[in-house]
This record gives structure tokens, sequence and C-alpha cells, in this order.
């Protein structure tokens, strides 16, 4: 199984025939973005979930720690990103899900990683669902 840095490594080098698959039959994308004060490029694979026709969601969760991560800070700075889904990388705008599609948006992602909703029930933090649209 693969995590973080060495996730990274092989996903790009592979263009996803290795990290693309992870644990339980999730999916993964790597999210690049540029640090807010750095301006440093940082690449991150998360889970996905396709929405829609052009859309991505990921979930800022953190494992349910109090603050955000920091690539959901970097990208509310900054909200143009990169993203590769195997050997398709692709500009991108993220936003956080609005209070009216967040249900739904929510429901669908924790369908494939059920830990998102007891990672909601360890912070009072609003866990954002992340919308990536192809620009």
């Amino acid at each position: 199984m693969l995590y973080g840095k060495e996730h990274v490594t092989r996903y790009e080098a592979t263009d996803g025939e290795e990290g693309y698959y992870w644990k339980n039959g999730t999916t993964i994308l790597l999210l690049h973005t540029k640090g807010r004060t750095s301006g440093k490029e940082y690449t991150h694979p998360l889970i996905y979930r396709d929405w829609d026709d052009d859309a991505q969601l990921i979930v800022a969760s953190k494992g349910g720690s109090p603050e955000p991560p920091e690539w959901f800070r970097n990208l509310e700075a900054d909200p143009t990103v990169t993203v590769q889904i195997k050997d398709d990388k692709f500009t991108a705008k993220a936003r956080a899900a609005t209070d009216e599609e967040k249900p739904a948006m929510w429901a669908h992602m924790v369908e494939v990683w059920p830990d998102y909703a007891e990672y909601q029930k360890k912070t009072d933090r609003e866990i954002p669902v992340v919308v990536l649209e192809r620009v």
C-alpha cells in the first residue's frame, strides 16, 4: 500500500498504473497546489470521486483534526490547481461545495470512505467537500 511521497512518486512515474487504486476500492488523484506563503508546489494523493461530467470531489478532512489540511488553505489562497488522474493532467478551479450542494456530495464521498463520517464526529470544524472543476 502506497502512502505520502512514495505514493506520489510511483503514481507520477507510472501515470497512475500504481497508486490510482487504493484501499477499499477507492481511487486516487494527485492534487498540485501552490504554497500560499512559500509559492512552492506541493502534490497530494487524495481519495476522489467523479461528480457530474467535468467535476471531481475531494474531502478536506485531515482525519478530523481541528485545523484543515494545508492543501485546503493553499487552494483557498489560490484556487487554480493542477490535477492528475491516471495519465490525464489538467488545470482546475477548486471551491468548497455550497451548503445546498454539500449533503449529496458528502454522502457520495462517505459511501466510498465511511471514515469521513467518523472524522466529522471528532471535530467541531465543518469538514469541506471540495469541488474540482476543469477549466
